[in-house]
């Protein structure tokens, strides 16, 4: 310790943003119907189909940015008590802030130290993770420490979270700086392209790689608000798997990236929920034939009742 600098205000305060905030320590429980709904634009885009991947019993970790979107509309949908929200500083469960007060969460389950947290996350404790990417390689890799080569931002929390989850979900608008786009009855119009692509050749600085993820057998999904993609064992660089509805699939998509990726051949078009003023109403935990498999060479039929609670 080279030096030590005392404080003399005792009432400091919690966030960059909130002097002092009683839901957010956990005194006490505040309800979550008088919370400011996000203004339906290209990040609420990402984050509701984002939001199409969370699974009923998960514990998943929110990055900074975008990610904590998803909080949101969780919230909105009524998802939070089927999942456990979680943030790098020690929060368990409850609506993560956002913004300069990232870090805790209303109505948090559990408050732990920072320490012991990533010690769950390098455990594998996650079941999914929703980060933010600046720099999108044709391989998969990610870059989100080095944005410009001489200068380091540094990756944080990210290589323990994204190397420990087996399921990754990216999430960033397809280009930035100066990007318009107006969502309304059901479609994406992109009206201002972004001056920054994301989607380049090759990343600055690979902070996560798309290779190392194929090999490890994790599942990784890019979200954008026009497109998603995916990296698997299949083909050695991204798979465009859906796009907005309203979009033109070259000029859009495929002209605003600096390579070419594959396009599957089931390209489909992304849930028109997602560009509705309305609720999407997701249901997470589909029909109970969805549930129900047979398998004949064990002769055996398979229930699966994960996360259902059955009342008698």
């Amino acid at each position: 310790v080279d030096c030590i600098v005392v404080a003399h205000d005792e009432d400091h305060p919690m966030s960059y943003a909130t002097h002092y905030d009683a839901a957010l320590t956990g005194e006490i429980r505040a309800p979550n119907d008088g919370l400011a709904k996000m203004t339906l634009d290209e990040r609420k885009v990402v984050a509701r189909r984002a939001c199409f991947s969370l699974k009923p019993g998960k514990v998943v970790n929110l990055g900074i940015g975008l990610p904590e979107g998803v909080a949101f509309v969780a919230s909105e949908e009524g998802l939070l008590d089927y999942i456990t929200l979680t943030t790098e500083p020690g929060v368990f469960g409850g609506l993560p802030a956002s913004g300069r007060n990232f870090g805790p969460s209303i109505n948090a389950d559990a408050i732990v130290e920072m320490n012991q947290m990533f010690d769950y996350y390098d455990g594998g404790g996650l079941d999914m993770c929703f980060l933010g990417a600046a720099q999108i390689s044709k391989e998969g890799d990610v870059n989100v420490s080095r944005m410009l080569k001489n200068k380091l931002t540094g990756p944080g929390g990210f290589l323990d979270i994204s190397q420990n989850t087996k399921n990754i979900c990216f999430m960033t608008t397809f280009t930035a700086k100066g990007l318009e786009v107006t969502v309304k009855n059901g479609k994406l119009t992109i009206k201002n392209e972004g001056l920054i692509r994301k989607f380049l050749p090759e990343v600055v600085e690979t902070t996560f790689s798309g290779d190392e993820a194929v090999r490890r057998c994790q599942k990784v999904t890019y979200v954008t608000e026009r497109a998603v993609f995916q990296r698997s064992a299949e083909h050695d660089r991204l798979e465009l798997i859906e796009i907005a509805p309203g979009v033109d699939l070259q000029t859009d998509v495929l002209d605003q990236m600096d390579f070419e990726p594959v396009v599957s051949p089931y390209l489909s078009v992304m849930d028109s929920r997602i560009f509705s003023d309305e609720k999407m109403c997701l249901d997470m935990f589909g029909s109970l034939q969805d549930r129900v498999s047979y398998h004949e060479k064990e002769h055996a039929l398979f229930l699966d009742l994960a996360a259902i609670a059955i009342d008698t």
